[in-house]
C-alpha cells in the first residue's frame, strides 16, 4: 500500500517498482489523501478555463487513467487539498484542508483502509514530506500514526479487525546522488542537464543519503512510469524536465527506485533490493500487497 498526498504522486514516486510488482502478481493499493483540488496547472496545454473550472473532476479522471496504466487499486481518503502556501510570510492554510485536520482524525480513515486491505508493506514520505508541501508532511504524519495503530486492538475499535503490516518504507528516489549521476551522464554525452540549476543550490547531506536501505531494480518499467505520469496532464508537461533525460540513459545510470526501511517485522537483512524481502504471505490476506 502506497500512501500519497495528491493524484500524480503515485506516478512520480515509486511508479516503476509499482508496475513491476503488479506484473509479478502483487496486489498494489494506492491511497490518495486529497483530491488535488488546489494543484497548480503545470502544463501550458492544460491551462484553459474549462480545466480550471472543473479541476476536481479533471484530476479524478487523470487518476483513473494512471490507475489503469499502473494496474493498481486506488482509494480516495477524502480530504481537501491544502494548496501550496506562497508568500513571505506564508499565508495560513485554508480552513478545512488536509493540512489542518487533526492527525488522529485523518489516521482513523487510513487505519480503516489498512485493516480492510491488509497490506504487508506500506510506503509513504519521510518526515520532510519529500518536499515541504503541507499535504506531504501531513501524509507522513498520518501514515506513520495509522501504521502503528492498525494492529492495536485498543486503537479505533470501530475501524475493523486489527492488522499489523510487516514493513514501513519512506520514498527516497529524489536523492542527490541519483540526480548528480544523471546530471554528469548528461554532460558527458553533450546534453543539457535538467538538474544543473537544482544541484547548484542543493547542499550535500551524506547522512541523509545514507538512510537509503533498499534499491529496487525496475528499469524495465520506466516506460510504464512515464505513461502514468503523462496521464496527469494538468501536472506534467511532456516537454518539461520529467522527460529531458533519455530513457536509455536513465535506465543505465540509475536503474533503481530507492527507499528507506523504517519499520521491519520480518528480520530481513539490509541492504535490500526488494520491498517484500522477508515477507511471509498470510493465508488470510492476499498473496502480496
Amino acid at each position: 500500500m502506497h500512501v500519497h498526498a495528491h493524484p500524480d504522486d503515485e506516478s512520480s514516486k515509486g511508479a516503476a517498482s509499482t508496475a513491476m510488482y503488479v506484473d509479478q502478481g502483487a496486489e498494489v493499493h494506492v491511497v490518495t489523501c486529497t483530491g488535488g483540488e488546489r494543484g497548480s496547472i503545470l502544463n501550458p496545454r492544460m491551462d484553459r478555463p474549462d480545466v480550471l473550472e472543473n479541476m476536481t473532476e479533471v484530476r479524478r479522471a487523470e487518476m483513473d487513467a494512471a490507475r489503469e496504466i499502473l494496474g493498481i487499486t486506488q482509494h480516495w481518503l477524502g480530504f481537501v487539498d491544502s494548496g501550496w502556501p506562497d508568500g513571505d510570510p506564508k499565508p495560513p492554510l485554508p480552513e478545512g484542508c488536509f493540512g489542518l485536520v487533526p492527525v488522529e482524525e485523518a489516521a482513523e480513515a487510513l487505519v480503516r483502509l489498512i485493516r480492510q486491505v491488509r497490506p504487508h508493506v506500506v510506503t509513504t514520505y519521510d518526515e520532510r514530506g519529500g518536499y515541504p508541501h503541507p499535504d506531504h508532511v501531513m501524509c507522513h504524519r498520518v501514515s506513520v500514526a495509522a501504521f502503528e495503530a492498525a494492529g492495536d486492538p485498543d486503537a479505533y475499535p470501530e475501524a475493523g479487525q486489527p492488522w499489523t503490516p510487516s514493513k514501513l518504507y519512506y520514498h527516497h528516489s529524489f536523492n542527490r546522488p541519483r540526480m548528480t549521476a544523471i546530471h554528469e551522464a548528461m554532460l558527458e554525452r553533450g546534453l543539457e542537464s535538467p538538474w544543473a540549476e537544482r544541484l547548484a543550490s542543493w547542499e550535500p547531506e551524506p547522512e541523509w543519503d545514507a538512510r537509503i536501505t533498499t534499491r529496487v531494480p525496475c528499469a524495465d518499467y520506466f516506460e510504464v512510469r512515464d505513461r502514468a505520469l503523462l496521464a496527469h496532464a494538468t501536472q506534467i508537461d511532456p516537454d518539461g524536465h520529467w522527460f529531458a533525460v533519455p530513457m536509455e540513459l536513465s535506465q543505465s545510470v540509475w536503474p533503481t527506485e530507492d527507499f528507506e526501511r523504517v519499520v521491519d517485522r520480518t528480520g530481513a537483512p539490509l541492504p535490500e533490493d526488494d520491498l517484500f524481502a522477508g515477507v511471509t504471505p498470510d493465508p488470510g490476506a492476499a498473496s502480496a500487497q
